[in-house]
């Protein structure tokens, strides 16, 4: 793929800090490739530093603490195929750094806390998906990161998703009504309430808003019925409690949408092209697309349950998207 900025696609990508973005910015990066595809960090734009944020007594998360006029026309102007110098926030320093240039790309990923809150940059995105981590899911996730990754203490780790608890109801999660995927994840449904508690299993739904011009949700066997389905253990081997799906229409947010969802894991993942030959409109180029897209790298987190499954499929239906939109383009361009 060359670039040919006559159209820059941009795509935002929401949630939580410990959501599960940086795995699914990977996967778009297999997709588009390093040189097609340009992310920004939203993080950026704090328009306060760790300091700052402590004597406003604020967090990052509230928009006091970010600088949504010039995110707004940075992100306007790289949209239109100009180059931007972009601040830095430093997460290992707490401070911002000197700002960076910036090119424009065919894609362009904004990703954070913030990308479909303030309605100017809202307007902006082609394609919005929302990471959406349950609670219980959430804490498990975020404690195993910062742990492990960022040498924080367990009391730590808690003491911060408690404090920033109210901005988050405010702030981040109401932009699941502007995207038009979102990917929730919570405990597995296939135990009981208290095994689950103990189970790294875990239940994905892939919310898809459906009238949506550039974007076909993708189905499990018949469009618009409703379909539970126990895969066969034959074709699909799965240890206890085996592998639950389910399709079916919805209303979220008073939006209609199509619900697929996966529940339990995925013992081998070369077979989960029997999953793939059940599913349409998944934006794949060729038979095989979305298991080759998974197995290309295992080793990514939920690979073997349904957020790798989903995050591959999204990331094909932004690539049609994409290819949708160019088309367009091109067809403007004739008249």
């Amino acid at each position: 793929m060359t670039a040919d900025l006559d159209r820059v696609v941009l795509i935002g990508v929401a949630g939580d800090s410990g959501c599960g973005k940086s795995t699914f910015l990977r996967r778009l990066t297999d997709l588009f490739g390093e040189e097609f595809m340009t992310v920004i960090c939203l993080d950026d734009y704090h328009s306060l530093d760790r300091e700052g944020r402590k004597k406003a007594k604020v967090t990052a998360l509230n928009p006091k603490a970010n600088n949504f006029d010039l995110m707004y026309e940075q992100i306007k102007a790289i949209k239109e195929g100009k180059a931007i110098d972009k601040p830095i926030y430093n997460h290992e320093t707490g401070e911002l750094d000197p700002p960076e240039r910036v090119e424009p790309n065919k894609v362009v990923v904004i990703e954070g806390l913030h990308p479909l809150y303030d309605e100017r940059v809202r307007s902006l995105v082609d394609f919005g998906v929302y990471l959406d981590i349950s609670d219980e899911v959430k804490v498990q996730w975020k404690v195993q990161r910062d742990m492990s990754e960022r040498g924080h203490t367990y009391e730590d780790v808690m003491a911060s998703i408690k404090s920033r608890e109210p901005d988050f109801k405010a702030y981040i999660e109401p932009q699941r009504e502007y995207a038009d995927v979102v990917i929730q994840v919570w405990p597995t449904e296939l135990l009981d309430p208290e095994a689950a508690k103990e189970s790294d299993l875990i239940k994905v739904r892939l919310i898809q808003k459906e009238g949506v011009e550039t974007f076909e949700p993708v189905y499990l066997f018949d469009e618009g019925s409703t379909i539970d389905w126990r895969p066969c253990g034959r074709k699909l081997t799965c240890a206890y409690p085996g592998i639950k799906m389910y399709y079916g229409p919805d209303s979220f947010y008073g939006h209609e949408v199509s619900i697929l969802e996966v529940d339990g894991q995925f013992d081998n993942l070369e077979e989960m092209i029997y999953i793939e030959s059940h599913l349409s409109k998944t934006g794949t180029d060729h038979y095989g697309e979305m298991t080759e897209l998974i197995l290309k790298h295992k080793e990514y987190p939920g690979s073997k349950n349904g957020t790798g499954l989903f995050q591959v499929l999204v990331g094909l239906k932004m690539r049609e998207t994409y290819e949708k939109l160019m088309a367009k383009q091109e067809e403007v361009a004739k008249v």
